[in-house]
């Protein structure tokens, strides 16, 4: 068996126009796919990360909260590659989103911090 890559992350989102606002107005990631689902009666939102992988975003009617921070069985954080974790942060400041103190991962000796999402899912910077 060949698992090559990831093809994509999926999360589940309290407020779906807020979360649109975050990953696309904010994160910059592109839209691929928005799709209202009304068996479901849920939106589902495909963002391109790169080439190989995407980001699905679920909107159900009430999800129920996560059971506990951060240390919940599941997806304990989404991380993204930058090249400089600095210029970055200074990017996410400059539109109202803060980042806990940049600190060195002490197994990779790479920089890396954390900031949140609109429902608080944490989100990593990784040099």
């Amino acid at each position: 068996m060949i698992l090559s890559t990831i093809h994509h992350i999926a999360i589940i989102v309290s407020d779906y126009d807020k979360s649109k606002d975050f990953y696309v107005n904010k994160l910059g990631f592109e839209v691929i796919r928005e799709n209202y689902r009304p068996e479901k009666e849920d939106w589902k939102l495909d963002l391109k990360i790169d080439s190989n992988t995407e980001l699905e975003i679920f909107a159900p009617k009430n999800p129920p909260k996560r059971p506990s921070y951060p240390e919940a069985c599941g997806l304990r954080h989404l991380a993204f590659k930058v090249e400089e974790i600095e210029a970055v942060v200074q990017q996410l400041k400059q539109l109202d989103i803060e980042c806990e103190p940049i600190r060195t991962d002490e197994f990779t000796n790479k920089k890396m911090t954390f900031f949140f999402d609109p429902d608080g899912l944490p989100l990593e910077l990784h040099e």
